[in-house]
């Protein structure tokens, strides 16, 4: 059997802490993840049962290949406020920074705050040399965080079940100035 032994940095931002999975963060996510209209984007509603799967295969991630999306923390109150962070699943092209936001946290600025940190994370530590976001092209809100982050529309691509756009973030030489 192998063995895994693995630390999950917490990063800091002033607002919120992006740091590990906690099965406290099921009902969180839950509650992102059952609703049709928030989950469009992202693949659409789904069962307890498999946001219970979405923690685990987050956690696993962090195993295997060496980082994940983080969970996002509200420092203020300590809410659960979505989750953020490199991303690699099985069928991407290549790694990218992904973001989602529980509805109570939206508009506030959290997803920039976190991708930011993110993506910081992922050229210091990591040693990415580039980095991508895969946004619906109707996901507006998703693609004005791209776009915050200096990222520009490249293509359209085919990723396993769905097509998306792809953002190419700004490479580690202009972004951490």
């Amino acid at each position: 059997m192998t063995e895994y032994r693995f630390t999950v940095p917490t990063l800091e931002t002033s607002r919120l802490l992006l740091r590990d999975w906690r099965e406290d963060d099921l009902d969180g996510l839950t509650e992102i993840c059952a609703d049709e209209n928030h989950t469009r984007y992202i693949g659409g509603a789904m069962p307890r049962y498999d946001v219970w799967r979405m923690i685990c295969q987050r956690i696993g991630q962090w195993a295997i290949r060496g980082y994940a999306m983080f969970a996002l923390e509200e420092k203020e109150t300590g809410a659960f406020a979505g989750y953020c962070g490199p991303h690699f699943p099985f069928g991407w092209p290549e790694p990218e920074i992904g973001w989602t936001l529980h509805p109570a946290h939206q508009g506030k600025g959290y997803a920039t705050e976190a991708a930011r940190a993110s993506l910081k994370f992922a050229y210091e530590v990591l040693g990415w040399e580039t980095a991508m976001s895969l946004i619906d092209k109707d996901n507006l809100a998703s693609r004005g965080v791209a776009q915050r982050l200096g990222a520009t529309y490249e293509s359209t691509q085919e990723v396993t079940s769905f097509t998306a756009d792809l953002y190419r973030h700004l490479p580690p030489s202009q972004f951490l100035q």
